[in-house]
């Protein structure tokens, strides 16, 4: 694992609640696309269910990650695309089951038109950093 950095309130910049302004750290980088609520299967997960669908987005992500031989832990930013804004409190909810308070990443909210099909109502991408 690297030795990652969080900053939630650089100096000039207002502190952030919900994530960190900057996360810094050496290693190799890890990017892992958009996921989306399909399980194993590829079967949507939680259709009409923003909650369903944002745990199986972070089970997707994990999986990912795991596959890199990384995990939450090594995060450093994560981008949210929802179809409502009103879907992020599931988001964070989700995210809360899996990386703490004390080490959130950098992160950045989109509200789009629609995704790849309409029954998805988040996508969620990932950036991390590992040992090297």
């Amino acid at each position: 694992m690297s030795a990652l950095t969080r900053i939630t309130a650089p100096d000039g910049v207002a502190p952030a609640a919900q994530y960190s302004h900057v996360v810094l750290g050496t290693g190799r980088f890890v990017a892992v696309s958009g996921q989306i609520a399909l399980d194993e299967d590829g079967t949507l997960v939680g259709e009409g269910d923003p909650a369903a669908q944002a745990r199986q987005v972070f089970e997707n992500l994990r999986r990912c990650l795991a596959a890199a031989g990384a995990g939450f832990d090594d995060v450093i930013k994560l981008t949210y695309f929802v179809t409502d804004t009103a879907h992020l409190p599931a988001i964070r909810e989700a995210r809360a089951a899996h990386i703490p308070d004390d080490r959130l990443p950098a992160s950045s909210a989109v509200q789009v038109a629609a995704l790849v099909r309409p029954e998805f109502l988040l996508e969620i991408e990932a950036f991390a950093v590992i040992g090297a």
